[in-house]
């Protein structure tokens, strides 16, 4: 019986400018999933499909410049191998629009 490998120890940081690269290399040059660059619950759904790609790319690079930090980028090593969007929950217009995933109370989220 083999002994699996021993995992890598993975380490979870802000994206800022200076990893833009790294969050390109992790999306690829399909931007993720088909263009979405990560905004789909971050703009209204028109906005989303119209900017599909290229603008969807520029807007995630404008509020990674901007600040703060639109999310996580996770290594393990030197390589980046996830991504999580954090913000606040109004960040989110998708999602601050959903019936299906509507509010439970008016605490911040």
């Amino acid at each position: 019986m083999a002994i699996p490998p021993k995992p890598r120890a993975i380490l979870c940081t802000p994206v800022t400018p200076e990893r833009w690269s790294d969050l390109e290399e992790l999306f690829g040059e399909r931007g993720a999933c088909s263009g979405c660059w990560c905004m789909y619950w971050r703009v209204r759904r028109s906005q989303f499909e119209k900017h599909k790609g290229a603008g969807n790319k520029r807007a995630l690079r404008r509020l990674v410049k901007n600040g703060p930090p639109p999310g996580l980028l996770a290594y393990a090593g030197r390589e980046p191998v996830g991504w999580c969007a954090i913000a606040p929950r109004e960040t989110f217009s998708q999602l601050e629009n959903s019936r299906v995933l509507a509010r439970v109370d008016t605490r911040a989220v």
